[in-house]
C-alpha cells in the first residue's frame, strides 16, 4: 500500500526540526499528506495541592496552570509557524494539529490515522519533560510502522541505503512488508541474517535468500547476507554491519510481549532503541 499519510511528532526539543525535515522529504517523495502533530501536556491541579503557601489552594493551582497553558500554547504557536512554513517551501499538502492532553493518549490516536508514524529517540542528555515520556511501547500497539529518528545527527534523507534484518519471524516480515514502499525508492537493500538457522525450519540453505527474492519480485534491488554475533548482541551486530554498509536506514520487526496493555521490549529492540545511530523503521 502505497504511503499517503505522514504523521510526525513535533514537541520544543532542538531535534523537532532535523524530524521535520526527514518527514517533509519523504512526504515530497511518496507525494504524501504531511500531518504535524505537537501535544500539549499540562500537569493536573490536585499536583500542587502538597506544596506550601501559594499552591495550597485550587484557585491558585489553576492560576498556575494557567500561565503554563499560555507560554506552552506560545511555544506550540512558534512550532507550528515553521511547520506551515515548510509546508509552503516544499510545496507540500499537510495538516496541522494541535491538541491538549497526554501525550501518550494523543499519540495512540493519532498514529492509527496514518500510513506512517515520525517519533524521536528520547535523549538521556534532555531534561524530562513531555518530550521526553513517549511512551513507545504502548504505540507499537496500534499496528502502524513508526519511524524513529536518533537524538544525535542529520538526516535530510533517508531510503538509499537499506539494511533489513532478518530473522524469518513474523515480527520481521510485518516490517519488512511495512517498509516496501521506502524500500523500492532505495538504490540498495541488503536483507542480512544474523546468526541464521538453516534449513526449512529456520532461514533456508543459503540465509535470506528467498527473502531478497521476494523482494526483487516487487522491483527491488536486494542482496541477501548473513553474519555470526559471537562477542557482540545481535542489536550490536545490526548496527555495526548498517555502519560498515553506510546505510541510512534499518529496518527490522519490534520484538516484545505484552503485559498491562504495553508491549515489553525484548533484548534486541531495547538495543536498537538505545543505541540506533541511524533511523530506524519497527513494526510489531
Amino acid at each position: 500500500m502505497p504511503i499517503k499519510d505522514i504523521l510526525v511528532h513535533l514537541d520544543t526539543s532542538p531535534r523537532s526540526d532535523v524530524r521535520l525535515t526527514l518527514a517533509a522529504g519523504l512526504a515530497a517523495r511518496h507525494e504524501a499528506n504531511l500531518i504535524g502533530l505537537h501535544v500539549v501536556e499540562l500537569p493536573p491541579p490536585d499536583m500542587f495541592y502538597g506544596f506550601p503557601t501559594a499552591f495550597m489552594d485550587l484557585e491558585r493551582a489553576e492560576d498556575v496552570i494557567d500561565r503554563l497553558r499560555a507560554a506552552r500554547l506560545e511555544e506550540a504557536a512558534r512550532i507550528e509557524a515553521a511547520f506551515r512554513d515548510r509546508l509552503r517551501r516544499d510545496g507540500l499538502s499537510g495538516e496541522w494539529r494541535l491538541v491538549e492532553g497526554d501525550v501518550g493518549e494523543t499519540l495512540a490516536l493519532h498514529t492509527r490515522y496514518a500510513d506512517l508514524v515520525i517519533l524521536g529517540q528520547p535523549d538521556p542528555d534532555t531534561p524530562a519533560g513531555p518530550a521526553a515520556n513517549v511512551p513507545v511501547p504502548a504505540l507499537m500497539t496500534s499496528g502502524r510502522p513508526i519511524l524513529m529518528v536518533p537524538f544525535a545527527g542529520t538526516f535530510p534523507a533517508i531510503g538509499e541505503r537499506v539494511l533489513v534484518g532478518w530473522n524469518a519471524s513474523a515480527e520481521s516480515a510485518r516490517a519488512l512488508n511495512d517498509a516496501i514502499p521506502l524500500l523500492l525508492h532505495a538504490k540498495k537493500v541488503t536483507v542480512l541474517a544474523i546468526n541464521p538457522r538453516r534449513g526449512i525450519a529456520g532461514d533456508g540453505d543459503v540465509p535470506a535468500a528467498d527473502i531478497a527474492l521476494h523482494l526483487a519480485r516487487h522491483g527491488i534491488k536486494a542482496e541477501a547476507a548473513h553474519t555470526v554475533a559471537v562477542d557482540i548482541s545481535e542489536g550490536d551486530a545490526l548496527l555495526s554491519y548498517a555502519a560498515d554498509l553506510g546505510a541510512d536506514m534499518l529496518v527490522c520487526g519490534m520484538y516484545g510481549h505484552s503485559r498491562l496493555r504495553e508491549l515489553v521490549f525484548g533484548g534486541v529492540t531495547r538495543n536498537l532503541l538505545s543505541h540506533m545511530t541511524v533511523p530506524v523503521f519497527m513494526s510489531h
